[in-house]
């Protein structure tokens, strides 16, 4: 497998996955279907990396096509989230161990949550998997890595100052949400969801039907209520877009290691 290993890093906003672009080698681009497809090799490994648009269906198109047209033999999606669980904070690291779209409703039919055909309302990420990404974004944490490329003031103003990392439940879902009711009430009916966000879910089951090993990566942008909009681009582009590529580079350090 490691002679053919080609591994395809995602992000739902450019500012996610611009800095990763950067750090590839031997770059091509490819263009299909309104996206930009960057091939090379990070630390040696061959690597593609694509911005998938905001959603379900853009991040299962463009997951779909990472798999069946670029033949990828595993995934990495980055990005950001807004926090459900009361003792998420402002830059913490969620590491997503399995996912549930809430709003993916059939009934009558069927539960509310399961998903059609699959009779699944849960999809898990392969436990090496969110190991290795514990263990590498441990080491990011641990060091003053995010401190030395962000800077202090800028984690000051957002209020980052002990950023930690928890691997659980991700709700995904084609909502932003910005006002505490919805958040409530997701969490009544989802109450072991950490975070949300509009992405990872999907991704989990187009990994999970052409049985592609995922990891999916989420940091915490906002408290997912009616402050949840605010300066949440200058996050995505002074610190989450940081803290993609430290995170990359830490994976893709263990990846060496365990060639």
């Amino acid at each position: 497998m490691e002679k053919n290993r080609l591994i395809g890093i995602v992000g739902a906003m450019p500012e996610e996955v611009d800095g990763i672009v950067h750090l590839l080698e031997e770059r091509e681009e490819f263009t299909q279907g309104m996206r930009t497809y960057y091939k090379g090799k990070l630390n040696t490994i061959p690597t593609i990396v694509v911005f998938s648009r905001w959603g379900k269906v853009a991040a299962a198109t463009t997951v779909t096509a990472l798999i069946t047209e670029f033949k990828i033999t595993e995934l990495i999606f980055t990005g950001v989230a807004g926090a459900i669980h009361t003792d998420l904070k402002v830059g913490d690291i969620v590491i997503g161990k399995r996912f549930i779209q809430h709003d993916m409703d059939a009934r009558p039919i069927m539960k509310k949550h399961e998903i059609p055909l699959l009779g699944k309302t849960y999809l898990d990420s392969d436990d090496h998997q969110v190991n290795m990404a514990l263990k590498a974004i441990k080491e990011v944490l641990s060091t003053n890595k995010l401190q030395n490329a962000i800077g202090i003031d800028v984690l000051t103003e957002f209020g980052i100052t002990k950023p930690r990392v928890v691997a659980g439940e991700i709700a995904s879902g084609d909502k932003f949400f910005s006002n505490a009711v919805d958040k409530q009430t997701l969490l009544r009916e989802l109450p072991d969801t950490l975070c949300v966000e509009m992405e990872g879910a999907a991704v989990a089951q187009v990994c999970f039907e052409y049985e592609v090993p995922f990891t999916i990566i989420r940091t915490i942008s906002d408290a997912a209520d009616d402050s949840a909009h605010i300066d949440f681009i200058k996050f995505l582009s002074t610190v989450s877009s940081i803290y993609s590529v430290e995170i990359i580079k830490s994976l893709y350090k263990a990846f060496r290691e365990n060639l």
